[in-house]
């Protein structure tokens, strides 16, 4: 596990919660260097084209990223995010994210076991619902729906030990 002490929110896991203020400020530079997505937001935000629609992420958590997520919730999305990376969270971006009441599970140095539990939490809506679109860099998402849906049809795949600890890792986390 992790020495890092990781801040627990109603529905978030960040490195540090304390950063958010810093990582507000960077938001905001950034929406003035993305002009084309602030543009998306600004023309279509009255008409909730994504209204309702359930958005899960697991893209590499940074400001840019930050700017993505709060755009799509502009747009009507319910948003759940993690990292797709264990080193790529930028944590002021996470805990800015998690501060203004997105669910976000990403920290810079997280375990496979946490990482893999990160990716979980993000795909887990309220009321045991599943995301309608994955924003997904590396397919890690993807294939945990894969493997679970596996399951569901009476795979017995978990129940194989494997030589590969990030394999078992995911086993374990589907048992």
């Amino acid at each position: 596990m992790s020495t890092t002490t990781v801040a627990k929110g109603q529905d978030y896991q960040v490195k540090d919660i304390g950063l958010a203020d810093f990582g507000r400020k960077e938001i905001t530079i950034a929406e003035h260097e993305m002009p084309g997505l602030m543009a998306v937001r600004e023309k279509y935000a009255a008409e909730q084209p994504l209204a309702g629609v359930r958005v899960m992420g697991s893209l590499h958590m940074t400001i840019q990223t930050a700017v993505l997520i709060e755009s799509l919730s502009a747009l009507g999305a319910q948003v759940r995010w993690c990292s797709c990376n264990i080193f790529s969270t930028q944590d002021h971006a996470a805990a800015a994210i998690a501060e203004a009441g997105y669910p976000v599970y990403a920290w810079k140095g997280e375990t496979l076991e946490e990482y893999w539990d990160c990716t979980l939490n993000a795909l887990s809506f309220p009321d045991g619902q599943g995301p309608q679109l994955i924003v997904d860099d590396g397919g890690d998402a993807t294939l945990l729906i894969h493997k679970g849906y596996e399951l569901e049809e009476g795979s017995d795949w978990v129940e194989t030990e494997s030589g590969n600890h990030e394999e078992q890792v995911i086993k374990d986390l589907l048992k």
